[in-house]
């Protein structure tokens, strides 16, 4: 039923892994390392249709100058910032509020509200576009970064929800009733012994939403018009003129906009993995 790890299979299986291996990486990599191999070359190359080969000229540091000083790069991860982090910090906390109530409190439409939960993570996103638009239109959230985070944040936090009520169903019901039997007081038994328990699952999610939401590139387009609000995924458009192409700075900033969430992963790998496994063993 379950996959054979690979410690248990013949040596011929063994060695056709290890030797298949490699190529499978590099060819999950090739992508990354020609836009990495786009961000050095000279404009002289693209304009050529040098695009992939190997550079005739390297301008690695001169092109990623370029994106920070004459362009809005800057301008566009600090707006991705200010979209992202809000986004995380609503969805995670309302989700920690509302898994532990559908986790602990025993209700009738404890259920239901649960399965309403799950269901709106099964709604494609596409059809909300046009919905959603004309709400912040007519909310002035339109072509805003509050705009931006507070979509984010909604349309995250069901996911969330679930998430976290999985792993709060997992803690012993014990821990919970003891406390109530000390007359500890209920927001006291959520704040000083659920939170601590599954702060490696917080952390896991903070890492997931926090991907899924800076590397949006469709609600950024589809919520803003202007580009003194887009984040980096959508900003890196204007990098491009109207008759000439700047691959190579397209690239060196598309690149720049990969480096948060990957500093973001390996700082919390740790409680990225335990969260990931927490309640895997019984």
């Amino acid at each position: 039923m379950f996959p054979r790890p690979i410690e248990r299979a013949s040596k011929t299986s063994r060695v056709a892994y290890q030797s298949f291996l490699p190529f499978a990486l590099f060819l999950w990599l090739l992508p990354l390392l020609a836009i990495f191999l786009t961000s050095m070359r000279g404009s002289k190359d693209i304009n050529t249709g040098n695009v992939f080969g190997w550079p005739t000229e390297f301008k690695l540091i001169e092109n990623y100058y370029t994106v920070f000083a004459q362009t809005e790069a800057v301008k566009y991860l600090i707006n991705s910032f200010l979209i992202t982090m809000p986004s995380v910090v609503i969805s995670v906390s309302l989700a920690c509020l509302a898994g532990y109530a559908l986790a602990i409190y025993r209700f009738r439409l404890a259920l239901p509200l649960f399965f309403v939960f799950v269901a709106g993570n099964f709604v494609p996103f596409q059809i909300l576009m046009i919905p959603v638009r004309d709400l912040s239109v007519q909310t002035g959230l339109y072509d805003t970064i509050a705009g931006q985070f507070l979509f984010h944040a909604a349309f995250q936090t069901g996911f969330c929800t679930l998430f976290m009520r999985n792993f709060i169903t997992a803690l012993p019901f014990d821990l919970i009733e003891s406390a109530r039997v000390e007359g500890v007081a209920e927001w006291r038994i959520f704040w000083y012994i659920i939170v601590p328990l599954v702060r490696p699952a917080i952390a896991a999610l903070a890492v997931l939403i926090f991907t899924f939401v800076w590397n949006d590139f469709f609600w950024a387009n589809v919520l803003t018009q202007g580009e003194q609000v887009k984040p980096i995924t959508a900003g890196v458009r204007a990098l491009n003129g109207q008759f000439i192409s700047n691959w190579h700075l397209v690239s060196a900033a598309s690149l720049l906009a990969a480096v948060p969430p990957v500093v973001m992963f390996f700082l919390m790998q740790r409680h990225f993995i335990a969260g990931l496994t927490l309640g895997a063993v019984k």
